[in-house]
């Protein structure tokens, strides 16, 4: 199953409480497999999350270790190793990064530990905060947070192999947040395809491009494209410049096309675009969306470099 503290518990699966009986839970996998199951009208995805759900919660064993918040995937790393922040790591290669500013997901994270603290209680010890038990247990709110914090980095990975042409901020401060808006825009990104406004977003479920804004289930009547342009709109007029292109960057499971257009914004291309199509996306440019040549990067790059604020 995904490694994101938004994805659906084996229980939530295979529909039981978390303290069902063996019995229960067994019929309770029969009966999930055989909806779930394509040749009965099923379908493919759902079947085979039915099938990894059972595999860690099938046995006592299985389901102990995953209880224990030790058995949080397949073959994969735990949730709390996938979910902690990340120690750097030795670059195998010399090729130029990206200029990058700012701290990636920093504030997200920090909102994550301030809400998990609160939620179990002011004075009660909390040894680990990413322990998978702990994050399994919390409101969705609380778990979005840290969905969210994991987005930024995994996007922040992606974009420093843009190269040297390019100049990355992270987590900049907005002036949008005093109508209501979430506080920070994630990252903007300028290089000669263009300045690209750019959040990354972990909804815990697909998303749909739909007359220029995202729809889908888990949304929960936000509009994240018009929340991002107001964002970038509020940079920009800082710095009296205009972005190229407004992206939402989701989990490629929750996306169907690597890359989709939906029309423009004040002149900027709106796309939805899968985590891993992300740095290319960015180094093609978008179809639609206007380049920028060296001497106007730089210009616009100074004007920025004078205005931005880190979240």
């Amino acid at each position: 199953m995904p490694e994101s503290p938004l994805s659906a518990s084996p229980y939530e699966l295979l529909g039981v409480s978390v303290d069902a009986d063996e019995a229960t839970l067994r019929a309770a996998y029969r009966r999930a497999l055989r909806e779930a199951h394509p040749d009965t009208g099923g379908d493919a995805a759902r079947f085979h999350a039915v099938q990894q759900a059972w595999a860690l919660v099938g046995t006592p064993e299985a389901r102990a270790r995953f209880d224990r918040g030790n058995g949080n995937g397949v073959g994969t790393a735990s949730g709390r190793e996938a979910w902690a922040p990340a120690a750097p790591r030795p670059r195998r290669d010399s090729r130029p990064l990206a200029r990058s500013h700012g701290h990636p997901g920093g504030l997200s994270r920090e909102r994550y530990l301030e809400a998990i603290r609160e939620w179990v209680g002011r004075g009660a010890a909390l040894p680990d905060p990413y322990d998978p038990a702990l994050v399994r247990g919390a409101p969705r709110g609380i778990r979005h947070l840290l969905a969210d914090a994991l987005a930024e980095e995994a996007s922040a990975r992606a974009l420093s192999t843009l190269g040297i042409a390019y100049t990355i901020w992270h987590d900049l401060a907005t002036d949008a947040a005093g109508r209501g808006l979430p506080p920070k825009l994630d990252h903007l990104v300028l290089g000669p395809t263009g300045l690209f406004a750019i959040q990354s977003e972990d909804w815990g479920g697909p998303v749909a491009l739909k007359r220029g804004e995202l729809v889908g289930e888990a949304l929960e009547g936000e509009r994240p494209f018009k929340a991002l342009a107001a964002r970038a709109k509020a940079i920009g007029r800082a710095a009296k410049v205009k972005p190229t292109a407004l992206v939402i960057v989701v989990p490629d499971e929750h996306a169907a096309e690597p890359l989709e257009l939906g029309g423009t914004v004040r002149g900027a291309v709106v796309a939805l675009v899968r985590r891993s199509r992300l740095a290319s996306a960015v180094r093609e440019g978008l179809p639609g969306s206007a380049h920028l040549g060296g001497t106007e990067v730089m210009e616009v790059r100074s004007r920025l470099q004078a205005v931005v604020r880190f979240a």
